[in-house]
Protein backbone atom coordinates (compact mmCIF):
# COMPACT_ATOMS: atom_id res chain seq x y z
CA UNK A 1 0.00 0.00 0.00
CA UNK A 2 0.96 3.35 -0.78
CA UNK A 3 1.85 6.05 1.90
CA UNK A 4 -1.03 8.30 0.92
CA UNK A 5 -3.79 5.80 0.93
CA UNK A 6 -3.49 5.82 4.12
CA UNK A 7 -5.06 9.67 4.11
CA UNK A 8 -6.04 10.02 0.15
CA UNK A 9 -9.12 7.48 0.59
CA UNK A 10 -10.44 8.80 3.70
CA UNK A 11 -10.77 12.00 6.15
CA UNK A 12 -8.79 11.35 9.01
CA UNK A 13 -7.40 13.21 12.29
CA UNK A 14 -4.48 14.61 10.06
CA UNK A 15 -7.04 16.49 7.91
CA UNK A 16 -7.12 18.78 10.35
CA UNK A 17 -3.70 20.15 9.23
CA UNK A 18 -3.48 18.83 5.69
CA UNK A 19 -6.69 20.62 4.39
CA UNK A 20 -5.59 24.24 5.11
CA UNK A 21 -2.65 23.59 2.85
CA UNK A 22 -5.16 22.09 -0.13
CA UNK A 23 -6.97 25.42 0.39
CA UNK A 24 -3.80 27.12 0.04
CA UNK A 25 -2.86 25.29 -3.34
CA UNK A 26 -6.35 25.77 -4.53
CA UNK A 27 -5.27 29.32 -4.43
CA UNK A 28 -1.86 29.11 -5.57
CA UNK A 29 -3.11 27.73 -9.13
CA UNK A 30 -6.29 30.01 -9.48
CA UNK A 31 -2.85 32.89 -8.89
CA UNK A 32 -0.48 31.07 -11.48
CA UNK A 33 -3.40 30.78 -14.12
CA UNK A 34 -4.54 34.27 -13.42
CA UNK A 35 -1.03 35.22 -14.05
CA UNK A 36 -0.71 34.03 -17.38
CA UNK A 37 -4.02 35.23 -18.64
CA UNK A 38 -2.99 38.48 -17.84
CA UNK A 39 0.76 38.08 -19.70
CA UNK A 40 2.34 38.34 -16.15
CA UNK A 41 3.82 35.62 -17.22
CA UNK A 42 5.17 35.00 -20.50
CA UNK A 43 3.53 31.68 -22.62
CA UNK A 44 4.59 30.14 -25.63
CA UNK A 45 2.46 29.62 -29.06
CA UNK A 46 3.83 26.86 -31.29
CA UNK A 47 3.64 26.88 -35.11
CA UNK A 48 1.41 23.29 -34.63
CA UNK A 49 -1.88 22.61 -32.75
CA UNK A 50 -1.45 21.08 -28.82
CA UNK A 51 -3.67 18.78 -27.36
CA UNK A 52 -2.86 18.65 -23.16
CA UNK A 53 -4.48 15.48 -22.28
CA UNK A 54 -4.13 15.10 -18.33
CA UNK A 55 -5.93 13.81 -15.42
CA UNK A 56 -7.79 15.74 -12.72
CA UNK A 57 -5.80 13.02 -10.54
CA UNK A 58 -2.54 11.95 -9.36
CA UNK A 59 -3.56 8.82 -10.82
CA UNK A 60 -2.97 8.00 -14.32
CA UNK A 61 -6.98 7.36 -14.64
CA UNK A 62 -6.76 6.14 -18.06
CA UNK A 63 -4.69 8.78 -19.58
CA UNK A 64 -2.24 6.83 -21.05
CA UNK A 65 -4.65 4.11 -23.07
CA UNK A 66 -6.72 7.28 -23.99
CA UNK A 67 -3.44 9.01 -25.60
CA UNK A 68 -2.90 5.93 -27.45
CA UNK A 69 -6.63 5.75 -28.51
CA UNK A 70 -6.17 9.23 -29.79
CA UNK A 71 -3.05 8.83 -31.76
CA UNK A 72 -4.49 6.16 -33.46
CA UNK A 73 -7.21 8.23 -34.13
CA UNK A 74 -4.90 11.28 -35.56
CA UNK A 75 -3.27 9.00 -37.62
CA UNK A 76 -6.10 7.46 -39.48
CA UNK A 77 -7.13 10.70 -40.60
CA UNK A 78 -3.82 11.53 -42.09
CA UNK A 79 -2.54 13.59 -39.09
CA UNK A 80 0.95 13.12 -38.15
CA UNK A 81 1.43 13.39 -34.30
CA UNK A 82 3.81 13.71 -31.68
CA UNK A 83 3.98 12.92 -27.80
CA UNK A 84 5.46 15.14 -25.44
CA UNK A 85 6.33 14.52 -21.77
CA UNK A 86 8.15 15.00 -18.44
CA UNK A 87 8.66 11.43 -17.83
CA UNK A 88 10.14 10.11 -14.89
CA UNK A 89 10.32 12.90 -12.59
CA UNK A 90 13.73 11.65 -10.75
CA UNK A 91 15.89 12.34 -14.18
CA UNK A 92 14.09 14.84 -16.31
CA UNK A 93 16.54 16.18 -18.23
CA UNK A 94 17.12 18.26 -21.39
CA UNK A 95 14.91 17.45 -24.21
CA UNK A 96 15.58 13.73 -25.69
CA UNK A 97 13.80 11.18 -27.84
CA UNK A 98 12.41 7.89 -26.18
CA UNK A 99 11.99 4.70 -28.30
CA UNK A 100 12.97 1.00 -27.92
CA UNK A 101 16.08 0.99 -26.91
CA UNK A 102 15.61 3.48 -23.93
CA UNK A 103 15.68 2.28 -20.07
CA UNK A 104 12.55 2.21 -18.79
CA UNK A 105 13.62 2.68 -15.13
CA UNK A 106 14.92 6.16 -16.59
CA UNK A 107 12.30 7.34 -18.93
CA UNK A 108 9.20 5.76 -16.64
CA UNK A 109 7.25 3.06 -16.93
CA UNK A 110 4.03 4.24 -18.94
CA UNK A 111 6.20 6.99 -21.00
CA UNK A 112 8.33 3.70 -21.96
CA UNK A 113 4.99 2.26 -23.07
CA UNK A 114 3.82 5.12 -25.23
CA UNK A 115 7.07 5.05 -27.18
CA UNK A 116 7.22 1.57 -27.54
CA UNK A 117 3.51 1.18 -29.19
CA UNK A 118 4.18 4.41 -31.32
CA UNK A 119 7.73 3.90 -32.07
CA UNK A 120 6.99 3.40 -35.96
CA UNK A 121 4.42 6.21 -36.29
CA UNK A 122 4.84 8.87 -33.79
CA UNK A 123 8.04 10.04 -32.32
CA UNK A 124 7.97 10.62 -28.50
CA UNK A 125 10.10 12.93 -26.69
CA UNK A 126 10.53 13.52 -23.14
CA UNK A 127 12.40 16.37 -20.79
CA UNK A 128 11.87 18.77 -17.91
CA UNK A 129 10.51 21.92 -19.98
CA UNK A 130 7.92 21.17 -21.81
CA UNK A 131 7.88 24.00 -24.34
CA UNK A 132 12.14 23.30 -24.90
CA UNK A 133 10.54 19.22 -25.55
CA UNK A 134 7.91 20.19 -28.08
CA UNK A 135 10.98 22.84 -30.16
CA UNK A 136 13.10 19.55 -29.95
CA UNK A 137 10.31 17.52 -31.33
CA UNK A 138 9.18 19.66 -34.26
CA UNK A 139 13.02 20.68 -35.12
CA UNK A 140 13.76 16.87 -35.37
CA UNK A 141 10.44 15.79 -37.47
CA UNK A 142 9.50 18.87 -39.49
CA UNK A 143 6.62 16.90 -40.88
CA UNK A 144 4.59 16.62 -37.25
CA UNK A 145 1.55 18.93 -37.48
CA UNK A 146 0.14 18.23 -33.88
CA UNK A 147 2.10 18.15 -30.45
CA UNK A 148 -0.09 15.66 -27.59
CA UNK A 149 1.17 16.83 -24.22
CA UNK A 150 1.08 13.98 -21.92
CA UNK A 151 -0.33 16.11 -18.71
CA UNK A 152 0.23 19.94 -18.62
CA UNK A 153 -2.81 20.76 -16.97
CA UNK A 154 -1.09 23.38 -15.30
CA UNK A 155 1.36 23.96 -17.21
CA UNK A 156 -0.12 26.82 -18.76
CA UNK A 157 3.50 28.54 -19.92
CA UNK A 158 2.77 26.19 -22.95
CA UNK A 159 -0.62 27.75 -25.16
CA UNK A 160 -3.33 24.34 -25.73
CA UNK A 161 -5.84 24.68 -28.39
CA UNK A 162 -7.36 21.83 -27.11
CA UNK A 163 -7.29 20.20 -23.06
CA UNK A 164 -8.81 16.57 -22.55
CA UNK A 165 -9.13 16.22 -18.74
CA UNK A 166 -9.65 12.62 -17.62
CA UNK A 167 -12.06 12.07 -14.75
CA UNK A 168 -11.70 8.27 -13.01
CA UNK A 169 -14.57 8.19 -10.39
CA UNK A 170 -12.86 4.93 -9.48
CA UNK A 171 -12.25 4.88 -5.40
CA UNK A 172 -8.12 4.40 -6.04
CA UNK A 173 -8.17 7.81 -8.05
CA UNK A 174 -10.86 9.87 -6.87
CA UNK A 175 -9.78 8.85 -3.01
CA UNK A 176 -12.04 11.69 -1.04
CA UNK A 177 -12.12 14.40 -3.20
CA UNK A 178 -9.78 16.53 -2.07
CA UNK A 179 -7.56 18.37 -3.50
CA UNK A 180 -3.69 17.70 -2.60
CA UNK A 181 -2.15 17.21 -0.31
CA UNK A 182 -5.23 16.39 1.73
CA UNK A 183 -6.44 14.38 -1.52
CA UNK A 184 -5.37 12.63 -4.54
CA UNK A 185 -6.80 15.40 -6.91
CA UNK A 186 -4.57 17.72 -8.56
CA UNK A 187 -7.51 20.33 -9.52
CA UNK A 188 -10.63 21.44 -8.43
CA UNK A 189 -14.07 19.82 -10.07
CA UNK A 190 -14.98 23.64 -10.82
CA UNK A 191 -12.03 23.92 -13.16
CA UNK A 192 -13.80 21.53 -15.32
CA UNK A 193 -15.54 24.31 -17.10
CA UNK A 194 -17.38 24.59 -20.54
CA UNK A 195 -13.97 25.13 -22.54
CA UNK A 196 -12.98 21.48 -21.52
CA UNK A 197 -13.55 18.08 -23.05
CA UNK A 198 -14.23 15.45 -20.05
CA UNK A 199 -13.72 12.11 -20.74
CA UNK A 200 -14.83 10.03 -17.80
CA UNK A 201 -14.39 6.19 -16.45
CA UNK A 202 -15.78 4.37 -13.80
CA UNK A 203 -18.59 3.79 -11.83
CA UNK A 204 -20.06 7.54 -11.04
CA UNK A 205 -20.64 6.38 -7.51
CA UNK A 206 -19.54 9.48 -5.61
CA UNK A 207 -21.54 12.41 -4.56
CA UNK A 208 -19.98 15.09 -7.61
CA UNK A 209 -22.10 18.63 -8.65
CA UNK A 210 -21.18 18.19 -12.61
CA UNK A 211 -23.93 20.83 -13.73
CA UNK A 212 -21.12 23.15 -14.53
CA UNK A 213 -19.02 20.94 -16.78
CA UNK A 214 -19.16 20.60 -20.23
CA UNK A 215 -20.17 17.64 -21.89
CA UNK A 216 -18.31 14.70 -20.90
CA UNK A 217 -17.77 11.56 -22.60
CA UNK A 218 -17.59 7.82 -21.11
CA UNK A 219 -14.59 6.00 -21.62
CA UNK A 220 -14.28 2.13 -20.93
CA UNK A 221 -11.14 0.22 -19.95
CA UNK A 222 -10.93 -3.14 -21.39
CA UNK A 223 -8.70 -5.85 -20.66
CA UNK A 224 -9.42 -8.62 -23.03
CA UNK A 225 -6.35 -10.14 -24.75
CA UNK A 226 -2.74 -10.58 -23.43
CA UNK A 227 0.21 -10.68 -25.63
CA UNK A 228 2.99 -12.16 -24.82
CA UNK A 229 6.00 -10.22 -24.41
CA UNK A 230 9.10 -12.00 -26.56
CA UNK A 231 6.39 -12.08 -29.73
CA UNK A 232 3.57 -9.20 -29.63
CA UNK A 233 1.88 -10.56 -32.50
CA UNK A 234 0.76 -13.80 -30.36
CA UNK A 235 -2.54 -12.56 -28.33
CA UNK A 236 -4.66 -14.79 -25.98
CA UNK A 237 -7.92 -14.07 -24.65
CA UNK A 238 -7.41 -13.86 -21.02
CA UNK A 239 -10.17 -16.54 -20.50
CA UNK A 240 -7.80 -18.95 -21.89
CA UNK A 241 -5.58 -18.97 -19.16
CA UNK A 242 -8.40 -20.32 -16.82
CA UNK A 243 -7.17 -23.72 -15.25
CA UNK A 244 -3.75 -22.99 -15.66
CA UNK A 245 -0.66 -22.36 -13.08
CA UNK A 246 -0.57 -18.49 -13.37
CA UNK A 247 1.85 -15.96 -11.57
CA UNK A 248 0.10 -12.33 -11.44
CA UNK A 249 3.10 -9.54 -10.77
CA UNK A 250 2.74 -5.72 -10.55
CA UNK A 251 4.05 -3.19 -8.95
CA UNK A 252 2.28 -1.05 -6.23
CA UNK A 253 0.92 1.57 -9.15
CA UNK A 254 -0.83 -1.27 -10.68
CA UNK A 255 -1.51 -3.95 -8.12
CA UNK A 256 -4.99 -2.75 -7.09
CA UNK A 257 -6.71 -2.52 -10.67
CA UNK A 258 -4.50 -5.88 -11.93
CA UNK A 259 -5.60 -7.78 -9.25
CA UNK A 260 -8.95 -6.85 -8.94
CA UNK A 261 -9.40 -7.60 -12.90
CA UNK A 262 -7.45 -11.29 -11.99
CA UNK A 263 -9.70 -12.30 -9.48
CA UNK A 264 -12.82 -10.87 -11.79
CA UNK A 265 -11.65 -12.24 -14.90
CA UNK A 266 -11.67 -15.78 -12.44
CA UNK A 267 -8.12 -16.66 -12.85
CA UNK A 268 -7.21 -18.61 -10.33
CA UNK A 269 -3.18 -16.46 -10.07
CA UNK A 270 -0.86 -16.77 -7.28
CA UNK A 271 -0.11 -12.65 -6.49
CA UNK A 272 2.65 -10.77 -6.26
CA UNK A 273 2.95 -7.01 -5.48
CA UNK A 274 6.51 -4.70 -5.24
CA UNK A 275 6.69 -1.73 -4.00
CA UNK A 276 5.96 1.95 -6.41
CA UNK A 277 8.28 2.08 -9.29
CA UNK A 278 9.67 -1.35 -8.60
CA UNK A 279 12.89 -1.68 -10.79
CA UNK A 280 12.06 -5.03 -11.53
CA UNK A 281 14.89 -7.74 -11.63
CA UNK A 282 14.96 -11.55 -13.44
CA UNK A 283 14.03 -12.89 -10.05
CA UNK A 284 10.91 -11.04 -9.42
CA UNK A 285 9.57 -13.03 -12.00
CA UNK A 286 11.42 -16.74 -11.86
CA UNK A 287 9.05 -18.87 -11.62
CA UNK A 288 9.75 -22.06 -13.49
CA UNK A 289 7.13 -24.34 -12.88
CA UNK A 290 4.43 -21.36 -14.08
CA UNK A 291 2.37 -21.94 -17.34
CA UNK A 292 2.25 -18.41 -17.92
CA UNK A 293 2.97 -15.27 -15.72
CA UNK A 294 0.46 -11.86 -16.54
CA UNK A 295 2.05 -8.54 -15.69
CA UNK A 296 0.61 -5.30 -16.57
CA UNK A 297 1.84 -3.94 -19.85
CA UNK A 298 3.57 -1.20 -18.07
CA UNK A 299 5.59 -3.50 -16.18
CA UNK A 300 5.96 -6.54 -17.88
CA UNK A 301 8.08 -4.36 -20.54
CA UNK A 302 10.15 -3.33 -18.08
CA UNK A 303 10.83 -7.27 -18.20
CA UNK A 304 11.90 -7.58 -21.98
CA UNK A 305 15.92 -7.99 -21.56
CA UNK A 306 15.64 -11.06 -19.12
CA UNK A 307 12.02 -12.38 -19.74
CA UNK A 308 11.53 -15.61 -20.67
CA UNK A 309 8.55 -17.09 -23.32
CA UNK A 310 6.26 -17.40 -20.01
CA UNK A 311 5.68 -13.92 -19.89
CA UNK A 312 2.37 -12.01 -21.10
CA UNK A 313 1.71 -8.68 -21.05
CA UNK A 314 -1.79 -7.29 -19.99
CA UNK A 315 -2.57 -4.40 -22.12
CA UNK A 316 -5.15 -1.64 -21.34
CA UNK A 317 -7.40 -0.37 -24.19
CA UNK A 318 -9.26 2.82 -24.55
CA UNK A 319 -13.24 2.21 -26.01
CA UNK A 320 -14.99 5.36 -26.46
CA UNK A 321 -17.46 7.16 -27.99
CA UNK A 322 -17.24 8.20 -31.57
CA UNK A 323 -18.87 10.92 -30.90
CA UNK A 324 -15.80 12.43 -28.87
CA UNK A 325 -13.95 11.77 -32.24
CA UNK A 326 -16.05 13.52 -34.27
CA UNK A 327 -15.76 16.68 -31.81
CA UNK A 328 -11.67 16.14 -31.37
CA UNK A 329 -11.58 16.33 -35.39
CA UNK A 330 -14.00 19.32 -35.78
CA UNK A 331 -12.34 21.27 -33.10
CA UNK A 332 -8.79 20.45 -34.73
CA UNK A 333 -9.70 20.81 -37.96
CA UNK A 334 -10.85 24.77 -36.87
CA UNK A 335 -7.43 25.27 -35.42
CA UNK A 336 -5.66 24.51 -37.83
CA UNK A 337 -8.01 26.47 -40.65
CA UNK A 338 -7.28 29.64 -38.15
CA UNK A 339 -3.21 28.89 -38.22
CA UNK A 340 -3.52 29.13 -41.95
Amino acid sequence: MKLSELYWHRITPLHFFLWPLSVLYGFFLILKKLCYWLDILPSVKLSVPVIIVDSISTEDGGKTPLILWLIDCLLTQGYRPGIITRGNLDNPGSPAAVNSFSDPNVVGGKTFLLAQRCENSCPVWMGNDRVAVAQALLHAHPTCNVIICNDGMQYYRLERDIEIVVVDFTEQSFGNGLLLPAGPLRANLKYLGKGNIIVTSGQHEHFVDTSQWGKTYNMKLVNETARKLLNPDIHQAVSDFKNKQLHAVADADNAQWFFEFIQKSGLNAELHSFGENHRFIRQDIHFPAADAILMPEENALQCRDFAKDTLWALPKEAWINSELQSILLKKLSSKLSSQN
